[in-house]
């Protein structure tokens, strides 16, 4: 899979009516409903159908296809149900477990619509209009151009083991991911103090 395939502005740039809108207008809408569910009681379910079907709406417009927006939410709702069942520890669990898991749902769609239907680049701008301080506006878009070299490197590292790996042992089914992860990090660490260290020499402070 490539970088191009692998980004976050895959469709970011169709020319739907979501897409049209002004990026500030659509950071405006996403705040307002993540503030509104996040802060309405579950006593008001009104609250939250409206919000699902205010998002179910945009996403339909979007002209996005459905199953690469529920693939990027279930990529991000197993964080969602792991902070989601601490809260079966206190009483009236299971209520708070739903009210959690539907409120965090609901502000995770709302995040995941907007950023699918909105540039990268576009998004960094209105950070910057927002005044926001450009250190982190900087490292939020290193962050984003490297994630995709990590991924390039991981799937070369994958092939390269794939090449090597003649048999498939229930140890290696266990073992070689845990491996993969342990010289990803080594290279990302070797990969960043590299930069790091062109980038200074560059005059970047």
């Amino acid at each position: 899979m490539s970088v191009h395939q692998l980004s976050l502005d895959r469709y970011s740039r169709i020319g739907s009516p979501v897409h049209r809108l002004r990026t500030d207008a659509k950071l405006a809408a996403v705040v307002l409903v993540i503030v509104l569910v996040a802060t309405t009681s579950p006593a008001h379910p009104w609250v939250f159908v409206s919000a699902a079907g205010l998002l179910c709406t945009a996403a339909v417009l979007s002209r996005i296809p459905l199953l690469y927006l529920l693939r990027r939410m279930l990529v991000l709702e197993f964080f969602v149900v792991g902070v989601a069942v601490l809260s079966l520890l206190q009483p009236g669990g299971f209520l708070v477990f739903g009210a959690l898991l539907v409120k965090s749902t609901l502000c995770l769609a709302a995040a995941v619509l907007f950023s699918a239907t909105t540039p990268f680049s576009a998004i960094l701008l209105v950070l910057r209009r927002l005044k926001m301080p450009s250190l982190l506006v900087t490292l939020i878009a290193l962050m984003y151009r490297y994630v995709f070299v990590l991924l390039d490197e991981l799937g070369r590292m994958q092939r390269a083991r794939a090449s090597r790996t003649f048999r498939h042992a229930r140890l290696l089914a266990w073992q070689s991911p845990a491996t993969l992860v342990a010289q990803l990090f080594i290279r990302s660490t070797e990969r960043a103090e590299k930069i790091y260290a062109a980038m200074t020499a560059r005059g970047w402070k």
